[in-house]
This record gives C-alpha cells, structure tokens and sequence, in this order.
C-alpha cells in the first residue's frame, strides 16, 4: 500500500489527519462556535464541497466536554421533515413519535432535562443542509421558541454549500434569516503560499521525512484541486499509488499529471 511506500501513518489530507492545517481561518470558526455555545442559539457555516467544513467542525467538537455537550451530528437530510426531527429524537435517546406535534413535545422535553437536570446543552449539527426540505426551514423557528421564546437551550448549525445562505436570504425564511447569529463561510485555499503551507503541513503531519513534489508538482496540484484540500488529497495519493508502481519514492510532474488525468 501506497501509504507504507512512502513511510506516512495515514493518507495525507485523509480523514485520518489528526489536526487540521490552520492558519487563522479554523480559529475564527472555533472561536465563533464558541460564542454559540455559551449564547445556545443558530450559526450557519458554508463552503464548497472539499473546502473542509466537516473536518473543521469534527476537530472542534472532539475537544468538547462531554459532561457540558452532547453533539448530535446528522448529514442524510435529503427526507422529510419529520424524519429530520425523527433523527434528532433517536440521537437524543427517544422513541420517536409519527405525530410531529407529539415529537416536538418530546424532543423539546428532553432538551429541558438536558439543560436544568443535567447542565448539558445539545449541539445539533445538520450537515449537507442544502438538501433540507423547505418546509423544514419554515418550521424550524418555531421549534426554537422554548418556554415563551425566553430560553435558549440548544446551539444549532446549518452546514453545507454556498447555495444554502442564498436560500435562506429569500423572503420566505425571514423568520430563521433573523435568528442567525453566527456566519462563517470557508474558502478554497487558493493563494500559492498558503496552498504550500497546507500540502507541507499534511505531508509532515502524515510523517514525511524528506520532499517529495517540487515546486512545479505543487503548482500543478494547486491549479487542479481548485484549492479545496479533499481534491488535492484525492491528487496526491492517487500520485502516490501511480508512483509506488513505478518504485518512486517522489512525485515527479508527469506522475501528478497522470493522477489528475485520472481523477477528471
């Protein structure tokens, strides 16, 4: 295998990467996350497919209290919206009931226990939100409003493609529009610095002792993965395996051309 090849722990830029490369943009997530979890209430995160909206979140949340926090993650939203509140409710730990007025009293319960029994705020990501049904967004403000709308008790953060702030920009979802207090949008990382920074940090942080693309082999992997770091990702290992067939220990250009050709 590619990755025992090249002497790495893990695939650089894989799931496995144990800290994000950071070089100021996560902090301000973090920080703007960090807001919401001592003032409960809506955040809204966006980016490109590959930007590492997951992965930043993932690093954030695996540092929390889990005696304070309960995260509740969910990415299949491409169903009604009852069944999103289904899925909250069995993250939750409860049966879920087929009548939606009846669910919402047991969830909005549970969050109470959570909140005044055990000092746990839930923290309910929805990923791939772009995908919500409409009426799921039409709701969500009144699924909010706890005792009178004068507690706050669960953070909540909409995550998923630029698409999704443009659609709740729109007339009809003023409502949640107005109960956004958090923003933040992630972008390719397309200057050639930083892009550096980020292949150099996932190289090393993989445990790559020596260099292994040149200067041009970066530029070429820039200008393809677009700056989103799964695609460049994707690149170098699909280079890596192209490599080991040919008992390389680097990546010369005309291997991470064929691994782009490959992968278009």
């Amino acid at each position: 295998m590619f990755v025992q090849h090249f002497g790495l722990r893990h695939a650089p830029l894989g799931k496995d990467l144990p800290e994000p490369w950071d070089d100021g943009t996560h902090a301000h997530l973090a920080q703007r996350f960090n807001w919401l979890l001592h003032s409960p209430g809506l955040g809204l995160l966006t980016g490109e497919p590959g930007v590492g909206k997951t992965a930043a979140l993932r690093s954030i949340t695996n540092a929390l209290n889990p005696h304070r926090y309960l995260v509740l993650y969910q990415a299949e939203n491409d169903f009604g919206r009852i069944d999103i509140y289904r899925g909250l409710a069995r993250a939750l730990g409860l049966e879920p009931s087929y009548r939606r007025a009846q669910l919402w009293r047991d969830i909005k319960q549970r969050v109470h226990e959570l909140a005044d029994t055990r000092q746990i705020t839930p923290v309910w990501i929805i990923d791939e939100a772009q995908n919500l049904p409409p009426e799921f967004f039409r709701d969500l403000p009144a699924f909010l409003n706890f005792a009178f709308d004068s507690r706050d008790l669960i953070s909540i953060w909409l995550v998923g493609h630029p698409v999704l702030s443009q659609t709740l920009d729109r007339a009809p979802y003023a409502a949640l529009h107005s109960r956004i207090q958090v923003r933040v949008a992630l972008k390719p990382i397309v200057e050639r610095e930083r892009f550096q920074l980020l292949i150099v940090h996932a190289l090393k942080s993989a445990g790559c002792q020596h260099t292994l693309l040149a200067d041009s082999g970066l530029e070429l992997l820039r200008q393809a993965s677009k700056g989103l770091p799964r695609l460049a990702g994707r690149i170098l290992c699909t280079a890596m395996r192209l490599a080991m067939h040919k008992g390389l220990n680097h990546l010369p250009d005309e291997i991470v051309q064929q691994a782009i050709a490959e992968l278009q």
